[in-house]
């Protein structure tokens, strides 16, 4: 099975993640993608994160309903553990040894991947899917991609997405003011916020 990767905290999780996995999906003729909320991201302190791991989880789980190719994997779904990439897909090649994974990350990810935990261990277990954020950044992509793959012989594609400006960020700021975020999430997400009352 070809297995596309998506983490993230997923503060909440919003359209602009669900059309990158479906995007990935159609383009790269995967079999299943895979969301994977982290826990405890190495990249935040605890205390930064506005919500419980299992209000994130379960935000992702209203928002796949409905879609059999999208998939929770809770492998990082640990409170007091730091998860790093490096250590998931080596330990995801073990668990399903008969899986080929794409990881798919965004345009800044990939310029910042240097300073990633470990990072050059990532590389040898999957491919990476490199989400364009628009055609002027096409140039600059394809130069960090061919650096990448001739320092560290990082397998890497272009991932064709649209451009959304839409963000986690904004979207807890737009729910703290009690204002709406129909549209920005899927309908069950912003029922799920209010319901539960999250970022007020």
């Amino acid at each position: 099975m070809k297995i596309g990767i998506m983490g993230g905290t997923f503060d909440p999780i919003h359209i602009g993640h669900l059309l990158l996995g479906e995007f990935a999906f159609e383009q790269f003729e995967l079999d299943e993608i895979w969301f994977l909320p982290n826990g405890n991201p190495p990249h935040k302190d605890t205390e930064e994160m506005d919500t419980s791991l299992s209000h994130r989880v379960a935000m992702v789980e209203a928002a796949i309903q409905g879609a059999p190719h999208f998939k929770i994997s809770l492998h990082e779904a640990k409170e007091g553990v730091h998860s790093y990439t490096y250590q998931t897909m080596l330990e995801f090649h073990e668990l399903y040894p008969g899986c080929e994974f794409y990881f798919i990350l965004g345009a800044d990810s990939l310029f910042s991947i240097e300073q990633w935990r470990y990072f050059k261990e990532i590389f040898p277990t999957c491919t990476i899917l490199a989400a364009m954020r628009d055609d002027k950044d096409i140039a600059d992509m394809q130069k960090q991609i061919a650096y990448l793959k001739e320092k560290y012989g990082a397998d890497i594609e272009l991932l064709r997405a649209p451009l959304l400006e839409i963000s986690s960020t904004t979207i807890r700021e737009r729910a703290a003011k009690g204002l709406t975020v129909h549209y920005m999430v899927p309908d069950a997400v912003a029922d799920y916020i209010k319901e539960h009352h999250l970022y007020r």
